[in-house]
């Protein structure tokens, strides 16, 4: 055994194998050929063309005031309570069905608000928001 010679064994390999790489490029091949006919599933077909324009209707917006007597407001106009449920049951009807804004005053009874939230719900209005103002710091 002499120290100054160097088996076969020991040689530092000087070319790459190929053959990991040949077989992650034959992987992505049939991946790519498998996948591009899925991609491509439409069929071609030349639709007609109309000048018709979509409508965007926009439903309205009902605001619904209780002030602090527990009077009710339909859009800033007095409405009584019994005429209540039967004008909610109309804008329910329509379509697009309205948001219901309700307002209540501060110092309004918590029992006329109440009676107006269930009326709206009765009446089978889907949109209903309460609408308040921001406190001040």
């Amino acid at each position: 055994m002499a120290f100054g010679t160097q088996d076969d064994s020991d040689d530092v390999m000087n070319e790459i194998n190929m053959t990991p790489l040949v077989d992650v490029m034959l992987v992505l091949l049939i991946i790519f050929i498998i996948t591009v006919p899925v991609m491509k599933h439409s069929v071609n077909v030349d639709l007609p063309r109309a000048t018709s324009t979509p409508q965007d209707a926009k439903p309205d917006t009902i605001r619904l005031s209780v002030d602090a007597q527990g009077r009710y407001f339909w859009n800033e106009q007095p409405i009584s309570e019994d005429a209540l449920l039967p004008r909610l049951q109309a804008e329910a009807g329509r379509v697009p069905q309205p948001e219901l804004h309700l307002r209540g005053d501060r110092d309004a009874r918590y029992d006329s608000v109440a009676q107006a939230l269930a009326a709206a719900q009765r009446s089978g209005l889907r949109k209903i928001g309460f609408v308040t103002e921001p406190r001040n710091p």
